[in-house]
């Protein structure tokens, strides 16, 4: 069964995308399967165009496992968007004489492929590869997406700079990373790289009011102040702009024609550090807080070793389990064996999407997270030298800082209880 190997890349970028095509393109072509890069995603054969494509040979591609990117491009483009996009990417796939397909992407491209694949009715099999720096697929526990760890690694670096910078000149940093419906990057980086607090969007009911994030931030700057520390480093996923309630600050909530914030032009990090000024403003307290965004600085970087291997891994079987029969479902490594994840296991048919993997708040992971966090807890308000001293910190009596800020502490995980 040898035929025609097409490799596609939707979505955005992240850390090992050139492993796996390269990885696939050495697997399939030693078993005499011609591989070819459509390039750009799905951009070009929506058009039913056939003429951006690269022929993937086991030279071009030796060496690409080390590169951040992807050498064949990609794109967000939706054949399900228009009316003939589906169509035409079936013709181009026929007449380039494509019968296997991998699809390299996240969550909507895992959607789309199994929409492929159903759509060919049989005639194109294709197999998806996880891929995100959110790691929000529906994998088992423990097992990541590609790129996520890269991500990490370099993110905490960043973090680290900051906080050293943030030292240095007494001051609060809001970093703002990426992660629409999950807050895993946020939580990966800050818990590595030791910031003050990290904010998830799992941790927040929908239509959270802004002031409850605002006093989250508000509330860890006046407990370090109290303690005589005029910096801190708070780590934010992006994805709590979907769950909160902007408020006054609604018109620079930028939205899509679904009502979706837009993450690229919202600028989520300045909101915060506004508002959280206004709020110090009242407080009589006098704070530097700057909003830095990282993402773009993370999803492009070379990929770690972790990641190279990875994804070698990953790439070798999407490649070899289509050259002999196989297809329809996604890729995973469990356990350092291929498991193929039926499409059928992670979609979620109500939302017409595939599965998304949240951060579990209830995890003794995310428990020890908050254990080491500067914030606001429940216990601040059952010692009372202590909460006299926020309370004074803040300007504040007991009992205006107690009706204020012990609100935060509701859904603040029980005490941590470790089995033994």
């Amino acid at each position: 069964m040898i035929g025609k190997l097409g490799i596609v890349v939707a979505g955005g970028p992240a850390p090992g995308i050139n492993s796996v095509i390269a990885a696939a393109s050495i697997r399939a072509s030693l078993a005499g399967c011609e591989v070819i890069g459509l390039r750009d995603g799905f951009e070009w054969v929506m058009q039913g165009r056939t003429d951006e494509v690269v022929q993937l040979d086991i030279e071009l591609v030796s060496r690409l496992h080390f590169r951040g990117g992807s050498f064949i491009g990609i794109s967000r483009a939706n054949p399900t968007a228009t009316p003939d996009g589906m169509s035409n990417v079936i013709q181009a796939l026929d007449k380039l004489g494509i019968d296997k397909l991998i699809t390299i992407g996240g969550d909507g491209t895992a959607f789309l492929a199994n929409a492929l694949q159903q759509a060919t009715d049989g005639s194109v099999r294709i197999a998806h590869v996880p891929k995100t720096i959110d790691n929000d697929l529906p994998l088992p526990p423990g097992i990541d997406t590609f790129g996520y760890q890269t991500a990490r690694h370099i993110g905490a670096g960043i973090l680290n700079s900051l906080m050293v910078d943030a030292h240095s000149m007494s001051r609060w940093y809001f970093v703002i990373t990426m992660g629409r419906t999950a807050g895993h990057l946020a939580l990966g980086i800050g818990k590595a790289a030791g910031a003050t607090l990290t904010l998830v969007p799992e941790e927040f009911a929908a239509d959270t009011p802004l002031a409850s994030v605002v006093d989250t931030l508000v509330g860890a700057i006046i407990k370090r102040l109290a303690f005589g520390q005029r910096h801190g480093v708070a780590v934010i996923a992006e994805g709590i702009s979907e769950v909160i309630d902007f408020g006054t600050y609604e018109k620079r909530a930028l939205r899509d024609k679904d009502g979706n914030v837009r993450f690229s032009t919202t600028r989520i990090g300045d909101i915060l550090r506004d508002a959280v000024q206004e709020e110090l403003k009242k407080l009589g307290i006098a704070a530097d807080t700057v909003p830095k965004d990282i993402g773009y600085e993370v999803r492009s970087a070379d990929p770690i070793p972790f990641d190279m291997e990875y994804t070698r891994d990953l790439g070798y079987c999407a490649a070899r389990y289509l050259c002999e029969g196989g297809g329809g479902a996604m890729v995973t490594m469990q356990g350092g064996r291929f498991v193929p994840v039926p499409f059928s296991e992670i979609r979620d048919d109500e939302a017409k999407a595939t599965r998304v993997r949240l951060v579990d708040i209830h995890s003794e992971r995310y428990k020890i997270a908050r254990r080491y966090m500067i914030r606001i807890r429940r216990d601040d308000f059952t010692n009372p030298s202590l909460l006299a001293k926020l309370a004074a910190t803040a300007h504040m009596s007991v009992d205006d800082f107690r009706n204020r800020f012990e609100p935060l502490t509701r859904d603040e995980p029980p005490p941590l209880v470790l089995q033994t």
